[in-house]
């Protein structure tokens, strides 16, 4: 059987090699429009038209007939229409209605059936439009409608005898607190056991070959909406009395989510049609690819994907503008599908497509081994992206200039990185063929034990120069990923920045200023986790520094609304107080 299964990659390797890449083959109507598999500059049911080229690049594995088959993709959503007509030949056995019990995860929404048809709505049916992977299986719960840790285990393929069939689990959503969580506190049982599962899944699942996590970033550069208390509150950025002026700076960070920095999840950003990040798309160190996510209706395009069955649900009762154009062209006259799906939940839905094509170009590839090669094949997107510099007034009234977010750089291994796009955008004609040419796994898995230094360090009010501490690394590891944990005392914890340089001098702003931390009941930061993917590839063993600065003498602001309290201002007056850093500490995922 492997031998077969080696000249059958021979074959289509040789296959690939010689096609052309041509207009995408599909006699579905609306997969012209669908500008996130083969960008042409068309609008999309929108005035504006995207840039060529920006996309998935997967036209000669389609032509090639690498389409998903085989690969099962677990959609953890809000629930799919598993009798939808573009996915019914695609569903397979094992979704669930975490609420009934049932095996119809029923979607109210039209989120999780948008989420499945990105991934894997039919090919060459005639009918709407099609999948990245669209010969790829779907399972699907409605774990949105029933958020417990039990629901949680069903849907993420514990115990590894239920769904861990799946090689690949969707999570298209993402938590946005004010706060980083304490990862050894008492809260944090629930993240422990999350971690021993998606572990447990991501290397021994499916006989070995595990599956991958993939996780959006979050929709919240601009603002965010969290829970304080048992109030919603809508959280902005306020600069020289102008709402959502945030210096250019994003105001939420990915890593904020503490399963967003599990070593175990693939957290994705959302670029445009125009190849550029989204507007809405949270970022930071832990993204580690980024993905087509579009935009909202009425700027540019969206995503052309299924909807609930039936004019009067899904999206046509959210965004109606955009589908009123969908229906007016007549390509869609039962209101299947939907152009007006967009966010990091449809770039993290892109990215599961593209695994699964990769997966089924070569069933032998255990999950890590496949997302190395996404790594090592991803593009640089929008390579003119300078980043963003940040002028402040420091403590003794000089102006000083902070590179806050750098532009693209590329560390000591040659992986070029970005805080936007992480390791840059998907790029399935170049994995696909790497996937036919690989024959070896990665090295077993070795994770360090944390590396801790608790020698306090003073943060100097307003100050460029910031703090700086170092700590030696012995382990001879090539870096996967790494994890930083970090406590630090201050009264406004958004003026800070944290960086961590690598002993090869490689640069990665795990937390950039201004970030939309609400110092609610507390001005200390215990033991939060921040993950950074710009290592990639590099040496583990020697000096590592960590550097904090504070970027601010109090002139920015943080708003926060809800109808129970109206408007309040949350980090309004000046500190001038040094801040510490407590303690911090180090842990490696390499081979």
């Amino acid at each position: 059987m492997h031998v077969k299964k080696t000249l059958l990659s021979c074959c289509l390797l040789s296959a690939f090699s010689s096609l052309a890449a041509t207009s995408l083959s599909s006699n579905d109507p609306l997969t012209p429009y669908q500008w996130h598999l083969q960008n042409v500059g068309q609008p999309g049911f929108t005035a504006s038209p995207g840039v060529q080229g920006e996309d998935l690049n997967l036209q000669n594995t389609d032509l090639s007939g690498i389409r998903g088959a085989g690969v099962t993709v677990t959609v953890i959503d809000s629930g799919v229409e598993l009798s939808h007509p573009d996915l019914w030949r695609n569903i397979a056995p094992g979704s669930l209605n975490l609420l009934t019990g049932s095996a119809q995860p029923h979607d109210h929404s039209g989120h999780g059936t948008a989420v499945a048809g990105i991934i894997a709505a039919e090919a060459d049916n005639n009918f709407g439009g099609r999948g990245v992977a669209p010969e790829a299986n779907i399972v699907g719960f409605n774990y949105l409608d029933a958020q417990s840790m039990t629901a949680w285990l069903q849907s993420h393929g514990a115990p590894l005898n239920g769904t861990a069939s799946s090689r690949v689990y969707n999570q298209s959503y993402s938590g946005k607190p004010a706060m980083f969580i304490n990862v050894d506190g008492e809260q944090s049982l629930s993240l422990q056991l999350k971690e021993q599962v998606m572990r447990d899944v991501s290397l021994n699942s499916n006989n070995g070959l595990g599956a991958l996590f993939v996780k959006s970033a979050g929709n919240a550069f601009n603002q965010y909406d969290t829970v304080i208390g048992d109030t919603v509150f809508q959280v902005l950025p306020y600069e020289n009395q102008q709402q959502f002026n945030n210096a250019g700076l994003p105001f939420h960070n990915a890593n904020l989510s503490a399963d967003n920095g599990s070593f175990w999840n693939l957290i994705v950003s959302a670029y445009n049609a125009d190849g550029q990040l989204s507007s809405y798309s949270s970022v930071g160190a832990n993204v580690f690819l980024t993905a087509p996510g579009g935009e909202s209706a009425g700027q540019q395009a969206g995503i052309v994907t299924t909807d609930l069955s039936g004019c009067d649900n899904g999206f046509h009762t959210f965004f109606g503008p955009t589908d009123i154009a969908l229906q007016a062209s007549g390509l869609d006259q039962n209101c299947d599908a939907t152009a007006a799906m967009f966010g990091t939940s449809a770039a993290a839905a892109s990215l599961s497509g593209a695994i699964a094509l990769v997966m089924s170009a070569n069933p032998q590839l255990d999950a890590r081994t496949v997302k190395h090669i996404l790594a090592t094949t991803a593009r640089k997107l929008d390579p003119d992206n300078s980043g963003v510099n940040l002028s402040f007034t420091d403590r003794n009234g000089n102006n000083s200039s902070y590179n806050a977010i750098p532009g693209w750089q590329q560390n000591a291994a040659g992986y070029n990185f970005h805080y936007f796009y992480g390791l840059g955008a998907v790029n399935v004609d170049a994995a696909v063929q790497q996937a036919l040419q690989t024959t070896t796994a990665l090295p077993a898995l070795q994770v360090t034990d944390w590396r801790n230094s608790d020698t306090e360090l003073t943060i100097p009010d307003a100050d460029i120069e910031g703090v700086t501490g170092s700590m030696q690394v012995n382990d001879n590891l090539t870096i996967e990923a790494v994890q930083l944990k970090l406590s630090v005392k201050h009264p406004r914890l958004r003026d800070l920045a944290v960086e961590l340089i690598s002993p090869s001098g490689t640069r990665s702003v795990l937390l950039s200023p201004r970030t939309g931390l609400v110092n609610v009941g507390s001005d200390t930061m215990h033991n939060a986790v921040l993950l950074s993917q710009h290592f990639y590839g590099e040496a583990a063993a020697g000096q590592w520094q960590i550097r904090v600065l504070d970027t601010d003498k109090g002139s920015s602001q943080t708003l926060v609304y809800s109808q129970q309290h109206g408007w309040l201002s949350m980090n309004d007056s000046n500190n001038s107080t040094d801040g510490l850093l407590l303690s911090w500490s180090l842990r490696v995922y390499g081979h």
